[in-house]
């Protein structure tokens, strides 16, 4: 009777496996859920989601971002004006500096020339004396001379002036002698002593005169 008694409480392995399996879906069900934990989950992410929505991160940052990229053009804006302003005060320096440079030189060009003319100026005066003595005559080896030279004075820019007949200039004429002349209102250029020359604006010697005045 004790065997039988330990055969019917023995607790065979396959009913043991047959009693785990039935309890552990039922315990599962009980306490965890799968199916229930994603409920609980995508119930969360629909108020989540609202509040992004709400906060509008994405704008704010979008305009912080933007008040920044203004400030940087406003600033490569300014730096442009400067350069820009810096350019244009160069190029007027280099432009007044460049036009001061070509008028200082045309003064010493003119000044060079005026020199060599000032030497020649001599030479000049005898031609004129030779001429109205009758020593030039034409085809002559002297007359050719005398046309060689004077072309050359003329190519470097000098001219002369003062001529019998010419009104009385103070500021470009030297009155050698003042002779009254009855029928004379103005004084006028009775005879050129010495022709005067210039060059350009520049005076490289008055003419010698003599003024006819009116007569008392």
């Amino acid at each position: 009777m004790t065997d039988k008694d330990f055969d019917d409480n023995e607790v065979r392995p396959g009913e043991e496996g047959s009693e785990a399996s039935a309890s552990g879906p039922d315990a599962q069900d009980g306490t965890d859920n799968p199916t229930g934990a994603e409920s609980a989950e995508g119930g969360d992410a629909e108020p989540f989601g609202e509040a992004v929505d709400e906060l509008t991160i994405d704008d704010i940052l979008g305009t912080a971002q933007n008040s920044d990229a203004a400030a940087e053009d406003a600033k490569l804006a300014d730096l442009e004006s400067t350069l820009l302003s810096d350019l244009k005060r160069l190029q007027a320096e280099y432009a007044n500096y460049r036009r001061r440079t070509e008028e200082q030189r045309q003064v010493e060009i003119d000044r060079a020339k005026g020199e060599v003319a000032k030497g020649l100026l001599p030479v000049l005066d005898d031609l004129d004396r030779a001429e109205k003595h009758g020593d030039l005559e034409a085809g002559s080896a002297f007359a050719l001379i005398a046309e060689k030279l004077r072309g050359v004075v003329e190519r470097l820019g000098v001219v002369s002036y003062g001529a019998a007949g010419d009104a009385f200039d103070p500021q470009q004429h030297e009155a050698v002698f003042q002779q009254p002349t009855p029928g004379t209102s103005e004084s006028t250029i009775l005879e050129v002593v010495e022709t005067g020359y210039r060059l350009g604006d520049v005076e490289l010697r008055p003419a010698k005169v003599v003024v006819a005045v009116p007569a008392d």
